[in-house]
């Protein structure tokens, strides 16, 4: 996606992306073009929204549709325990986690033997929405870095079939754009939905754009996305001396 992105934009342009999907996923995909590349640590870090379909009576290897299917016949009656809060959770074997140098899934392609490490993970709400025989629907908000296929595979013998992202933090599937049909947000618009917008005067916007250190009475608790008079000028925050400070600057 980033690539075919990047063909519409003149040679050298920036594009990156805000959280990869699952090779066989659909959905949302916050893209970023230019300047907007520059910020993609604020978006990172946003809940998921996902919905999971899944198979029950059948495992996968790479707990997707997509990998060897064993089938089992163990498909669960009734309702579900599905796991809510602060879990810890192994990623799978075929995944883009870095080992050794390589990507987890060409080891396990390889047939190479290695383990993952459990990490702390956060699932928001997990949701059963329908039912028909083998087949469950889940709707699944969890934080960043959570793999929804170990969320379905941990139900029992199941695997997911069909994985849809339908939101990153505030942004919506249902306002998003196609690639046939591309528009872009404006970059300010955007990060005024992750991060606390701040108004300076024009001289001290000037100032901060310039790199300089800008005296601010409010209290921030974090990265503040900051406008002047002509518009968006820096993500800054304050330092330890209590003044506002830019890292990352869009001015000039």
């Amino acid at each position: 996606m980033v690539a075919q992105i990047r063909r519409e934009f003149p040679k050298g342009t920036r594009v990156g992306h805000a959280g990869t999907l699952d090779p066989f996923a659909t959905g949302l995909l916050i893209v970023l073009v230019g300047r907007a590349s520059r910020t993609q640590q604020f978006f990172m870090g946003l809940d998921k929204e996902y919905l999971a379909d899944a198979r029950f009576g059948a495992v996968s290897d790479t707990l997707d549709r997509d990998g060897q299917i064993t089938e089992t016949g163990e498909v669960p009656l009734g309702d579900l325990d599905l796991p809510v809060g602060d879990l810890e959770q192994i990623p799978p074997r075929f995944s883009a986690l870095h080992i050794a140098g390589k990507r987890a899934h060409q080891l396990a392609r390889e047939g190479v033997e290695f383990e993952l490490a459990p990490r702390a993970v956060r699932v928001e709400s997990f949701d059963e929405i329908s039912r028909d025989q083998a087949r469950r629907s889940f709707r699944i908000r969890c934080g960043s870095g959570t793999y929804v296929r170990s969320l379905v595979a941990d139900l029992g013998d199941a695997y997911c079939e069909e994985l849809r992202r339908t939101a990153i933090g505030p942004f919506r599937l249902d306002d998003s754009f196609t690639v046939s049909e591309p528009e872009a947000l404006d970059l300010g618009e955007a990060l005024s939905a992750v991060l606390p917008p701040v108004t300076l005067t024009e001289p001290d916007a000037v100032a901060l754009a310039n790199g300089r250190r800008v005296e601010f009475e409010e209290k921030l608790e974090g990265p503040a996305v900051v406008f002047g008079p002509e518009g968006l000028v820096a993500v800054a925050e304050l330092n330890s001396d209590g003044l506002l400070t830019s890292s990352v600057g869009f001015v000039g």
